[in-house]
């Protein structure tokens, strides 16, 4: 095999949605490990489903590996050696492939119709045989085959396989993989309407494009047989194949959107941030040679390594999944904590105060409830000055006798105060005055109070709220709580 530095992986999406966590976990280990071997990572675009395929997917996809930060050495994109870098531009290359196996007598045109092989296949299964391609057009001369079809008759070309030969190779994560005799039957590798199948396409780009590492979802380990065949046939170095462990849900079935969010927009959307879901997704799978589970990108990079990773599946556990962004979150700087916020709370119409200082004191009340992004959203909600809803619980706490001479108290000396704001230290002295003039203490004095403010009794402390919010409003909303 190639030296270390010369180490090429590649991620090869099928633009059909958004980038699920899966196929993105599958990115991060490939980006890692061509990092940490100062290697190439190639973005490879896997388009021959034409039906399914779209440029928007792309697209969308495209944007979720940016927001990532996984981005690609070569590429459809960026250009690279191996032009093109898109499956839909190289059917002339896989149709010449294809012609080259005919050539060396390792591939030959079929010309069975679908109901052909559906009636073997019946028949097989009747017979008890595995419903392998029975031959029919392996021996028809290959000369008067390609006149059929430049006289315009529709032909597959199939691969003949040695069904007396095993196969084995060394999975980076699995150890010895052993593929007995008769496995699979001459199999298709280009349609009769000349589009390529995975197996084949995926093997003549990897070849040409000389990747040196596939690490990749368990569910193309079944794939790994047909395409060691292709290799074989082409004399070209077989890569190292490294099959991932799947991703359960909490409830130990297969990741799927009944669990939820599972896509990287989604979570995006959500308010996650993109250096916590790649630490997180980091861990399923592989795991660190110390006991640390909070990493920067250059951490990943220094420690990762394929001897570290586990074929065992791996639960997608969403409660670890928020303590890990929340950790990430609340270690950000807070004017670097705003510029990730802010587009949440403009989008969702939530006000704010410019002044810098301001937003970094609001920071210090919220970020320690904050998970994600959009606990922000609710909890900037609550200062807005255009934004007062008195909840369930907040409407049965006014109905206690002890709240209105809390509210008027309150209002008091809110009014005679003379700032437009109150600091923390003030609030302390004012709350006393409330206490004094009302008469109450406990939570017959904070509940209403809360409720004034913020419209529900219970959440941030009041000394860290009342600083957020103008004298004026504060009157506003406790007036409002009076009346009703």
């Amino acid at each position: 095999m190639s030296s270390e530095n010369s180490v090429r992986v590649r991620f090869a999406p099928s633009p059909t949605g958004y980038l699920h966590v899966g196929g993105a976990r599958t990115a991060l280990y490939n980006w890692l490990y061509a990092k940490k071997k100062g290697g190439k990572f190639i973005l490879r675009v896997e388009d021959t489903d034409q039906e399914r395929s779209t440029i928007e997917a792309l697209n969308m996809q495209v944007g979720d590996l940016k927001w990532l930060g996984l981005l690609w050495d070569e590429g459809f994109d960026v250009g690279g050696p191996h032009t093109p870098y898109k499956q839909s531009e190289r059917l002339s290359i896989y149709k010449q492939k294809a012609n080259e196996l005919i050539d060396a007598g390792k591939a030959y045109p079929c010309f069975c119709t679908e109901q052909d092989l559906e009636k073997k296949k019946e028949i097989a299964q009747k017979e008890g045989r595995p419903p392998h391609y029975d031959g029919t057009c392996r021996n028809l001369d290959v000369q008067q085959s390609l006149k059929r079809m430049a006289g315009g008759d529709k032909a597959a070309i199939r691969f003949k396989v040695d069904s007396s030969k095993s196969y084995t190779f060394h999975d980076l994560i699995r150890n010895e993989v052993t593929f007995p005799p008769n496995m699979v039957g001459d199999f298709i590798v280009l349609r009769s309407d000349g589009m390529p199948v995975y197996n084949f396409c995926c093997v003549v780009d990897d070849g040409m494009m000389k990747i040196t590492h596939v690490l990749r979802a368990e569910e193309h380990l079944s794939n790994t047989l047909r395409q060691m065949m292709i290799y074989e046939s082409f004399n070209w170095p077989l890569p190292l194949f490294g099959h991932l462990s799947i991703i359960l849900g909490e409830d130990r079935q297969k990741l799927s959107k009944r669990h939820g969010a599972t896509s990287c927009h989604e979570f995006m959307k959500q308010g996650y941030l993109p250096e916590a879901l790649l630490n997180f997704i980091s861990l399923l799978g592989w795991s660190s040679p110390t006991a640390q589970e909070i990493f920067s990108i250059d951490e990943l990079i220094k420690q990762f390594d394929l001897d570290r990773m586990t074929p065992s599946p791996a639960v997608f556990d969403q409660k670890k999944f928020n303590w890990v962004n929340a950790t990430h979150l609340r270690a950000l700087p807070n004017e670097e904590l705003w510029s990730r916020l802010v587009p949440y709370l403009d989008e969702h119409k939530v006000g704010y105060k410019k002044d810098v200082a301001w937003q970094s004191q609001a920071l210090e009340a919220f970020k320690s409830s904050m998970e994600t992004l959009m606990d922000g959203v609710q909890l900037f909600r609550y200062i807005d000055d255009n934004h007062f809803e008195v909840s369930a619980e907040g409407l049965e706490t006014l109905k206690w006798k002890e709240a209105e001479p809390v509210l008027r108290a309150w209002i008091d000396v809110v009014r005679n105060h003379p700032h437009d704001f109150i600091t923390e230290a003030e609030f302390a002295d004012l709350q006393n005055k409330v206490k004094d003039q009302s008469g109450q203490k406990g939570k017959f004095l904070f509940m209403p109070m809360r409720v004034s403010v913020i419209g529900k009794p219970h959440g941030t402390e009041l000394k860290l709220l009342i600083p957020l919010i103008h004298k004026k409003v504060l009157i506003e909303r406790a007036e409002k709580c009076l009346k009703i």
